[in-house]
């Protein structure tokens, strides 16, 4: 009998974990789930189970995330496969779209019972700062959506208010469908999502842009740590040029101003800072790994942004910008040349950063 390693022991007893806890939340529900009865379920102490996740909600986290990795892996938009066509305009894809959302949602009752990540319920999120985390990922999602959209229009209009529209029906079918299996006609929901593309909601660029003051010029060494991108679970580096920014659980909504700002050549890599990586890099994880396989579903690889958003679980990258793992923390560096070329810290540091061209020196 070959005798498993420290490591391969851990592993294994996390699987278990992880496949008792499916089935433990599937049955009973978040609520009434306890660990005692997952770690029955598993064959394992309840000491193993806790050695292995903090606490009930990063577990529930953690098997969201599996299931959404377990159902298609995530893509990393920022290395897309070769390109299909997929849909020929925006109305398509939101159709596309919310077929891909709606495909896992319990609409009858007998179907996934833990649905996912983007409908996750009120109790689950009754923490204040899962809640917080929760509402800036929306935002992230209705950014991406609104420029997968634009790049497929090719119109010049902003639309992000129309993918928040998209996104409110989504959502609302998704607690629909959980209050009230049975009632919520995907067909309807559907064809819904694909009128709102044609829906002009004034959605200009925010004017307060024009008045942020420019990124300090630097000339500093690049010694870049790993970070984990959560839709892939891989440890990744930060190899090429472009902007990276810091974000803590408040302000991921500004990888908006670092797209926008950006050069159609930079990397663009958003990183959360947070003081609690058991339960935010699951959320984060679960949520991001749907996200990116809907988007995949919806559209074609050249309209999906180019974003990369990972988890600072060891806060290296943070301390690599001189950042702090806060809520509200935002602190952006330009790279080019395996140096730091420009720098800001504030709110609005990923737009001037981003909009930051020139390195130091020339």
């Amino acid at each position: 009998m070959v005798r498993l390693t420290r490591a391969q022991q851990q592993a294994r007893n996390r699987a278990r974990v992880l496949a008792a806890a499916a089935e433990e939340f599937a049955e009973r529900g978040f609520h009434d789930a306890r660990i005692d009865g997952i770690a029955a379920r598993a064959d394992l102490t309840r000491g193993a189970v806790y050695s292995n996740f903090p606490g009930k909600r990063a577990l529930y986290f953690s098997v969201l995330a599996d299931a959404a990795e377990r159902s298609d892996p995530a893509r990393d938009p920022s290395r897309p496969p070769a390109d299909a066509p997929g849909p020929a305009d925006p109305a398509a894809a939101l159709g596309a779209f919310a077929r891909a959302r709606l495909s896992r949602v319990p609409l009858t009752g007998s179907d996934e019972p833990l649905g996912t990540a983007a409908g996750l319920t009120p109790e689950v999120l009754s923490d204040a700062p899962v809640r917080g985390l929760f509402a800036q990922l929306v935002k992230v999602e209705a950014v991406l959506l609104a420029l997968s959209l634009e790049a497929l229009a090719g119109d010049g209009r902003r639309r992000v208010r129309q993918a928040r529209a998209v996104l409110t029906v989504l959502h609302g079918a998704e607690r629909t469908a959980a209050v009230a299996p049975g009632t919520v006609d995907p067909f309807t929901v559907i064809r819904t999502c694909e009128h709102l593309a044609g829906l002009d909601l004034d959605d200009p660029e925010p004017p307060h842009l024009a008045h942020i003051g420019p990124a300090e010029p630097a000339d500093d060494p690049w010694e870049p740590p790993e970070a984990v991108d959560p839709a892939t679970g891989e440890r990744v580096g930060f190899g090429a040029d472009g902007v990276v920014a810091v974000l803590g659980p408040g302000r991921l909504e500004a990888v908006e101003d670092a797209l926008r700002a950006a050069a159609d050549t930079d990397a663009v890599t958003a990183v959360l800072a947070t003081d609690d990586p058991a339960e935010h890099g699951p959320l984060l994880h679960a949520f991001l790994a749907d996200l990116y396989r809907h988007l995949a579903a919806a559209f074609p690889a050249r309209a999906v942004p180019r974003a990369r958003l990972v988890l600072d679980a060891a806060g290296a990258v943070a301390a690599a910008v001189g950042a702090a793992a806060a809520e509200d923390t935002e602190v952006a560096v330009r790279v080019g040349g395996g140096r730091i070329t420009a720098r800001a810290a504030g709110a609005r540091a990923a737009h001037a950063v981003a909009a930051a061209r020139t390195p130091a020196g020339s």
